[in-house]
């Protein structure tokens, strides 16, 4: 072989990698992100962005973030979704179960990983939480399951209390959740001596309404039950609890630090950040079907003080060493 040939065939096996390589740093994932209200709870969505940068993606380096918002208004989700499949992006992100439906409606190819889903079965989002089979996966909320031991600790929080107002949202979760939610309720009511009263609340325009009922029945606690709109409106709820004087636990912290009574529930922030984890290994090439559905196993109580005074309830000292967060 010449000098020249030589040189040649040298400059051919150095370029090649290096043309891989310059490839695959070109390559730039693009996820679309599908909310009913960015506005609410942003820390949550910055908790996804973060896991994303913990896993060496860079917005405008090497991820692109299409965020499609419907600004509160849920009716418009589905067209949002088609706007997404369209531009052929390679994973759909929902924060809950209400996106993750129409996300599924509008397409059974597109990865869709959602970060807290109340009960992806029962609401039809996958077939089993082992092996989710479809193009959907994610992490859950384990709403359902929860429902009896928030009315537990209200009930130990509020010892004399003897009929508990649940209020829920017509559509608010999936079907599914929605029966099994009231169910638990019931039977939870029954077991600890509590006298449930179920009270509807489709739209905002329904809490004034809502709570008026509460306060004729004589209502001596509420619980907070698993709806998309009651998350938006989250501050308004608060106060309205705070207004007719009446102690109120919730399944999201993010009510507390609004100003609400009790909490009990997974980290959802931290959820967020793990449904980084997911994107990432369909980005590099798992099957949304063979990632099994995560469900939280650390859950954390959050009590606020300020609220307690300002209800006149004073938490027993044996609540409150197990609570993870105080409030004071």
């Amino acid at each position: 072989m010449d000098r020249r040939a030589f040189l040649s065939a040298v400059t051919a096996g150095l370029a090649a990698p290096l043309a891989a390589e310059a490839q695959q740093a070109a390559k730039v994932a693009r996820i679309g992100y599908l909310v009913t209200n960015l506005a609410v709870n942003p820390h949550l969505h910055e908790a996804f962005r973060q896991g994303l940068r913990d896993l060496g993606y860079v917005e405008g380096r090497n991820l692109v973030i299409e965020y499609r918002d419907a600004e509160g208004k849920p009716e418009r989700l589905p067209a949002l979704a088609a706007g997404l499949v369209a531009l052929k992006i390679d994973v759909i992100v929902t924060p809950s179960t209400a996106q993750a439906l129409p996300a599924k409606q509008a397409t059974s190819t597109i990865p869709i990983v959602f970060a807290a889903a109340s009960d992806a079965v029962a609401d039809g989002l996958v077939t089993s939480l082992a092996r989710p089979s479809g193009n959907v996966t994610g992490l859950s909320l384990l709403a359902p399951e929860l429902v009896g031991k928030r009315l537990e600790q209200l009930k130990q929080a509020v010892p004399g209390v003897s009929r508990v107002a649940f209020l829920w949202q017509p559509g608010g979760a999936g079907e599914g959740t929605e029966k099994d939610m009231l169910k638990r309720a019931e039977v939870a009511a029954r077991a600890l001596g509590v006298r449930p009263q179920f009270v509807e609340a489709r739209g905002p325009a329904d809490f004034d309404r809502a709570f008026a009922e509460m306060t004729r029945a004589r209502a001596g606690g509420l619980t907070v039950l698993v709806g998309a709109m009651f998350i938006i409106a989250q501050r308004r709820l608060v106060d309205l609890a705070a207004k007719n004087r009446l102690p109120a636990m919730y399944g999201l912290r993010e009510y507390v630090d609004a100003g609400g009574f009790m909490s009990y529930g997974p980290n959802v922030p931290d959820l967020f950040r793990r449904a980084a984890t997911y994107v990432d290994k369909i980005l590099k090439g798992a099957k949304p079907g063979d990632l099994p559905v995560e469900q939280p196993s650390k859950f954390e109580l959050v009590i606020n003080l300020k609220t307690a005074k300002a209800l006149g309830l004073t938490i027993p000292p044996s609540l409150l060493q197990r609570a993870d967060h105080v409030i004071e």
